[in-house]
């Protein structure tokens, strides 16, 4: 995988990143009844357009079968809702896991319970925080993207909040937690990880760079094959992941899919640095 010295590449990376939610909805396009042939050979070009802007067309050759792989993986696991707009009367609560508790209940639960109490006929939706395991940032730096916090409680105790709201998830994807498998696979130079995350060469002039943190923008990272200079945008705990890798943005998309298939109506994607 090619390394990118100066943060200007980072830039077109994200830029690239921002159109995941476009992404997104060209899947779940793919899980609705067909209506015509014209409708899924328009989804089908704007695959190979989207992946070709990104990788090119040599790599879109090998990348969009792994894709639509992937969809089909999904297709009879994820029923699209009835509704999925918001308008000015609806309300959205967004809260902690954890922002309410009771003794001897498990937050999540606690959650459900209050809301069916207290916030029945005042919200109809609820912006679920980051609720995986993670280990800094207020539960920003995520650790396990496929799990739930067993302190918080457990997949099912998110749908069952799905089932009387309309939930939002994170998508926490700019960077993963240094303390999570992925990074740790990294340092190991285990195959995929060990280009999962952006690294550079040198000293590049980070002069330009503006960004809403003041910690250091590069740390270094001992590896089983050395030093490896690391982007850390938001802190040193969370490292930067790198699209220029097809399979970043693969096992992202599963990911997002995934929390689709778990009773997310709306992703929201933080901190596209």
């Amino acid at each position: 995988m090619k390394r990118h010295p100066f943060r200007r590449n980072v830039w077109k990376q994200s830029r690239s990143c921002v159109k995941l939610p476009f992404t997104l909805n060209l899947l779940l396009l793919s899980f609705s009844p067909p209506t015509s042939g014209t409708m899924t050979h328009m989804v089908s070009l704007s695959y190979t357009t989207f992946l070709s802007n990104l990788y090119g067309s040599q790599t879109t050759r090998l990348v969009e079968p792994r894709l639509r792989e992937l969809i089909e993986r999904y297709r009879n696991t994820i029923v699209l809702p009835l509704r999925s707009d918001l308008t000015e009367k609806d309300a959205m609560l967004i809260t902690y896991g954890d922002q309410v508790l009771c003794e001897g209940e498990l937050p999540l639960q606690t959650l459900l319970r209050f809301g069916e109490q207290y916030l029945s006929g005042i919200i109809s939706s609820m912006h679920l925080l980051p609720f995986f395991p993670w280990s800094s940032d207020d539960g920003f730096s995520v650790k396990d993207y496929r799990q739930v916090d067993p302190a918080l409680g457990s997949w099912n105790d998110v749908e069952q909040l799905g089932k009387r709201f309309r939930m939002m998830y994170d998508g926490v994807i700019n960077h993963a937690s240094v303390q999570g498998e992925w990074f740790q696979r990294f340092l190991r130079n285990e195959t995929p990880y060990r280009d999962f995350f952006m690294t550079v060469e040198g000293d590049p002039d980070l002069s330009k760079v503006v960004r809403p943190r003041t910690l250091p923008l590069i740390t270094d990272f001992s590896t089983s094959i050395g030093t490896r200079r690391v982007w850390t945008t938001f802190s040193a705990d969370q490292a930067d992941l790198d699209y220029h890798n097809p399979d970043v943005l693969l096992e992202i998309v599963d990911i997002l899919l995934g929390y689709v298939q778990h009773g997310a109506q709306y992703l929201r994607l933080d901190a596209i640095a």
